[in-house]
């Protein structure tokens, strides 16, 4: 799942990351989906909620990457 790499650290445009921040993105998605199941929220919803928080680690990536001077491609 592309959103749980990009959580975990992969950056979009290649070269960085790791495999263990990919597993800890994988967590945190999973964990999210599981908790918005437990609560009884519409899988549409579920969608939307983790598609925000797949766009605040992406703005976060770059705006990161920004900040520490990093290259981006």
């Amino acid at each position: 799942m592309i959103a749980a790499a990009v959580i975990g650290g992969v950056a979009l445009s290649g070269g960085s990351g790791t495999v263990l921040g990919s597993v800890l993105g994988a967590l945190i998605i999973q964990f999210l989906e599981s908790g918005l199941l437990l609560l009884d929220v519409g899988i549409g919803q579920r969608m939307v909620i983790i598609g925000q928080v797949l766009i605040v680690a992406v703005v976060f990536d770059v705006l990161y990457r920004r900040w520490t001077g990093e290259r981006l491609t």
